[in-house]
């Protein structure tokens, strides 16, 4: 039987009850921005002990002294998803101060742009360090816990470039299309521990990140342009990721796994 101890009562939930966000511990790497920032706030506003993992320091004391304020139970951890020990030293902190870890959502993300024909080995690497060795860490890290409650949600933040490519992103690209591929293959082996493994790819969102490309002209139109040419009319909000992932993350979604949920106003299908 599928079971969920909260980490503050130990009570067991079983399938069919409604996911208990109050008292469950999620982890949400680059969670003190964008898109990453409206991710942490959604979950905490249903009940959850949110623990931000991030390299930001400043944003991120500025960002739980927020939320806080709000009333909601924030934590902020500086941790480099890239390196193994300052993501082992961040998880056993929430554990410490939360218990078991059972939600995941790996959005910490670095961007790329310039030629491939001029990129650097260590430009390739830093980008497939934080976007897919990042998520790799972090999940490793915390399925032990979710093996022990025999329930977890992981939720990897990819992007539709993923499957329209984009040029002079290939770096990029080719992180957040490993992603996809290996959330498919870590949904397979983790579904029978009760864990579902699933991704959330945002097209044109408004984030600081996009912001910088608009304003470089990276894209070669306006957000009005784009909204133009998008069947919803519009750009992406934050609040609509975290919309989508506070679905995946709640027992609603239990028969979802493996599956990239696109989340971009209909530009790919």
């Amino acid at each position: 039987m599928l079971h969920w101890f909260s980490s503050k009562e130990n009570i067991v939930f079983t399938p069919g009850d409604p996911m208990p966000f109050a008292g469950t511990t999620a982890v949400v790497t680059g969670g003190a921005s964008g898109i990453g920032l409206g991710i942490t706030t959604a979950l905490a506003r249903k009940g959850c002990q949110v623990a931000i993992f991030d390299v930001q320091e400043a944003l991120l004391a500025e960002v739980v002294a927020q939320l806080a304020g709000e009333g909601l139970t924030v934590a902020g951890h500086r941790v480099d998803v890239s390196d193994r020990a300052s993501v082992d030293a961040g998880c056993e902190a929430v554990r410490a101060e939360f218990g078991p870890i059972t939600i995941l959502v790996n959005n910490a993300g670095v961007e790329q742009y310039g030629k491939f024909t001029h990129m650097g080995l260590d430009e390739w690497e830093r980008v497939m360090g934080v976007n897919l060795r990042g998520p790799f860490n972090c999940t490793q890290a915390v399925i032990p816990d979710m093996t022990a409650a025999r329930w977890g949600r992981v939720v990897n933040i990819a992007s539709s470039s993923a499957v329209s490519g984009q040029p002079l992103m290939s770096a990029y690209v080719a992180s957040k299309a490993g992603l996809i591929g290996w959330t498919k293959c870590l949904a397979m082996e983790l579904g029978p521990r009760g864990v579902t493994v699933n991704a959330a790819s945002p097209g044109m969102v408004m984030t600081p990140m996009t912001d910088r490309a608009l304003t470089e002209g990276r894209y070669g139109q306006t957000i009005e342009q784009f909204a133009a040419i998008t069947p919803v009319r519009r750009a992406g909000e934050p609040s609509d990721m975290a919309n989508a992932v506070v679905f995946l993350c709640s027992d609603e979604s239990s028969y979802i796994t493996g599956q990239v949920i696109g989340v971009n106003g209909g530009r790919t299908t």
